[in-house]
């Protein structure tokens, strides 16, 4: 895409099914985005490349997920000043997931990457549309409405539920 306002990078395709669902959410918004695979071990010159390149690009933010070491997300954020929000992945090779989540969660002071639930690429995806909406009334709008829509549901279901006779908890 030429004028992206978020990158989302993962390491492998293996990642996209998890991955996906950060893309859907931009596209909700209408936040245009550009998706990549990249490694920071197998194409360390493309994703340094990316990395140094995204803020003249106009990138807003970057979502990056990572299964196993999960690097990726840390290494991109040593190579740019725009928030890194980084997307732990239980991949095929992961110890439950955990090797990823401490991989990005623990990074060291002065490279700080936001760190979402294990897959939680669709709460990454919330997290960069909230970032923009800092700065982008139109943004912010639907950002509000979609806050009032999760309400009116869970206030929906609430009424299903005491409807069959369920009393509150």
């Amino acid at each position: 895409m030429d004028n992206p306002l978020v990158y989302i990078v993962m390491g492998s395709k293996s990642d996209l099914p998890v991955m996906k669902a950060a893309a859907e959410i931009l596209e909700e918004f209408g936040i245009p985005f550009d998706l990549s695979i990249m490694s920071a071990h197998r194409t360390p010159y493309k994703m340094i490349e990316c990395a140094e390149n995204a803020r003249a690009r106009g990138v807003k933010a970057i979502i990056a997920g990572a299964g196993g070491a999960a690097h990726l997300p840390g290494v991109f954020a040593a190579f740019t000043t725009l928030p890194v929000i980084g997307v732990p992945i239980k991949s095929s090779i992961s110890i439950d997931g955990w090797d990823s989540i401490l991989s990005i969660l623990q990074m060291p002071g002065g490279i700080p990457v936001a760190t979402v639930a294990l897959d939680g690429a669709k709460n990454a995806g919330l997290l960069a549309v909230r970032i923009i909406a800092a700065f982008d009334k139109n943004i912010e709008q639907k950002l509000a409405e979609f806050h009032r829509k999760m309400g009116e549901n869970v206030e929906k279901t609430d009424k299903e539920v005491k409807e069959k006779g369920y009393k509150n908890v």
